[in-house]
């Protein structure tokens, strides 16, 4: 029983603070599915990477909030409808409901046919900017978990060397502690711009942050 009272416990306290929560609040009255469109949206204003006329490619892009966003971004009113000015292709294994002007494709893109379906609507093009919220399902146990989002952080970077132009920026999501020094290296190794940055959005308890890595280094 002690353990059903701790448990219920923790589950008000974080419903308590998810209700309060001032980016909650400016996500449902702003009409966004999850609060993280502020975490993509600071990032962006801090470093100027998506504008008008661009191709953006959203990894783990359920349930949308980031590709809400990306449309608004892109559209010359900052409407959530109505005109856009660039692509958006997001990707995920859940499904998503439909962003207006988003083309979403649904699948692991580490399966060699959903891969092969990203690029056919890439159909040739080169991202100008690659964004990933992409996180695994989390197990507890530290260093199985470190190796998953280490993995997914992996892909990403391989998705952008391979299908974004060489000016082009990639924003991953990441988690300070076991790994994380091993993933900025890697951004080192592939960029020649790094900045991790953790937005405000992304709340103070969280070891949340993200890798910012611009402009693909020769040979990339």
């Amino acid at each position: 029983m002690k353990i059903k009272t701790k448990s219920s416990k923790v589950n008000r306290a974080w419903i308590n603070d998810h209700v309060n929560d001032p980016y909650v609040k400016l996500a449902n009255r702003e009409g966004y599915r999850a609060r993280a469109a502020y975490k993509l949206k600071e990032i962006d204003e801090t470093l100027s990477l998506v504008k008008p006329g661009h191709l953006v490619v959203d990894l783990g892009s359920a349930p949308g909030a980031w590709s809400q966003y990306l449309r608004r971004r892109l559209s010359p009113g900052g409407a959530a409808a109505g005109e856009l000015n660039g692509t958006i292709i997001a990707l995920d294994i859940l499904p998503m409901e439909p962003v207006e002007g988003v083309q979403f494709l649904q699948g692991d893109f580490r399966e060699p046919e959903v891969l092969a379906q990203l690029e056919t609507l890439l159909a040739g093009r080169k991202a100008d900017v690659v964004v990933s919220d992409m996180a695994p399902n989390l197990s507890g146990i530290a260093s199985a978990d470190t190796a998953r989002i280490a993995h997914l952080v992996e892909l990403a970077i391989e998705f952008t060397v391979s299908h974004m132009k060489p000016e082009g920026a990639l924003v991953a999501k990441v988690f300070h502690g076991a790994g994380y020094a091993e993933l900025v290296k890697q951004f080192k190794e592939t960029f020649r711009t790094v900045k991790p940055l953790k937005p405000k959005a992304s709340r103070d308890k969280s070891s949340e942050t993200f890798l910012i890595g611009i402009g693909l280094k020769p040979g990339k």
